[in-house]
């Protein structure tokens, strides 16, 4: 097997579309076209970790923080990040990372974080925007069954919980060929207007190249019509954080050492309680305090995530209990998640979870 088969039900799992901008992710060293003899799997691609892999005999690592995440100009080795590739590249180590790709999935980071403490009816917290396309495109009646068929196995017409979801209407359309034409009805210089039916369906932008392959493979027409527009709806299940509730309240002291518990985290820094029970939770694994105004405004009782900076514990407001977890704990089950996911894919082959404890963080 080689390594590109391998990311590739990585891609499946999280699309690097998922991820943000701003974000480093997918195979930050390495070539694909090597054969894989092992997958080692940890939150933070460090030294240490390779030496895992290279004792392991993995010659892939799979990370959820990439180590590389801004540019550099020099690899000497001077810093944590170059010794980690300088190691990697010496012994023909990949190293690929998912980070927000997987944040932003609905079965990824914050769903993962929501199940660890047990939280149901979760939805994202923050929808990604600008994230949906519409293809509308018109043909005759005998070929749009076909074509609509086509751009749902593209991926073409998932809205939530629904699949091959599309729009169709009839109505009047009209052309005239040139010399160089071959008209699927009528004849060349010949004004034709005739029924067709006009086909409507969503998909997510990165899909928008098979989209249109299976659009220009299975239309009839010589010269297909269609538009594609970017939509301003948000995507409903790909976005930042999430938000569920519990079956029974809590009070809010035994809320926090409930998390303290379930999440392994050595310390938790909150704001002051406000004397109400916890039912609705909102999180968001690592850094988080850019979210705290959505936290409030979808109703959570609470706000669960990491890095929050002094004066930021005011956001607050006296209208949610608002803790900073920990960063490494708020997102500590994600390379067990991705161990599992690739386990049950890639059968009878070395997927290994990382022994070393990479949290740069420690508590006395």
């Amino acid at each position: 097997m080689k390594i590109k088969e391998i990311l590739s039900v990585l891609e499946e799992m999280a699309p690097i579309a998922y991820a943000e901008d701003f974000d480093n992710v997918g195979l930050l060293v390495g070539n694909s076209e090597t054969e894989a003899t092992g997958v080692l799997v940890c939150h933070d691609a460090l030294e240490s970790v390779l030496e895992e892999a290279i004792s392991k005999k993995c010659n892939l690592v799979v990370c959820f923080h990439p180590i590389l995440f801004s540019g550099i100009k020099k690899i000497t080795g001077k810093n944590y990040v170059e010794r980690s590739i300088i190691k990697a590249i010496k012994n023909d180590i990949a190293i690929y990372a998912v980070h927000t790709a997987l944040d932003n999935h609905q079965e990824g980071v914050n769903k993962i974080f929501c199940n660890a403490l047990g939280l149901k009816n979760t939805k994202i917290l923050i929808p990604k925007e600008n994230f949906i396309r519409k293809l509308v495109t018109y043909t005759i009646a005998e070929n749009a069954e076909k074509l609509r068929n086509a751009l749902f196995d593209a991926g073409a017409g998932n809205i939530g919980n629904y699949e091959d979801c599309s729009f169709s209407s009839k109505g009047s359309g009209t052309y005239m060929g040139n010399e160089n034409s071959n008209p699927q009805l009528g004849e060349r210089f010949e004004f034709v207007q005739g029924d067709e039916i006009k086909i409507e369906v969503t998909f997510e932008k990165h899909l928008e190249s098979n989209i249109l392959k299976a659009l220009f493979s299975n239309h009839v027409y010589e010269e297909v019509a269609y538009e594609v527009y970017e939509l301003q709806n948000k995507h409903q299940n790909i976005g930042l954080g999430m938000v569920g509730e519990f079956e029974t309240p809590m009070d809010e002291k035994d809320f926090l050492l409930f998390v303290k518990e379930k999440m392994t985290s050595e310390g938790i820094r909150h704001s002051s309680f406000l004397g109400k029970p916890i039912k609705k939770v909102a999180v968001l694994g690592g850094s988080g305090s850019y979210a705290i105004k959505k936290a409030i405004s979808s109703g959570a009782d609470a706000f669960l995530t990491a890095d929050l900076k002094y004066h930021q514990f005011y956001e607050a407001e006296n209208r949610l209990l608002l803790a900073d977890i920990g960063h490494f704990e708020s997102e500590r089950y994600t390379k067990n998640y991705i161990v599992d996911y690739l386990r049950k894919k890639i059968l009878n082959f070395a997927i290994i979870l990382s022994e070393e404890n990479t949290n740069p963080v420690k508590y006395l």
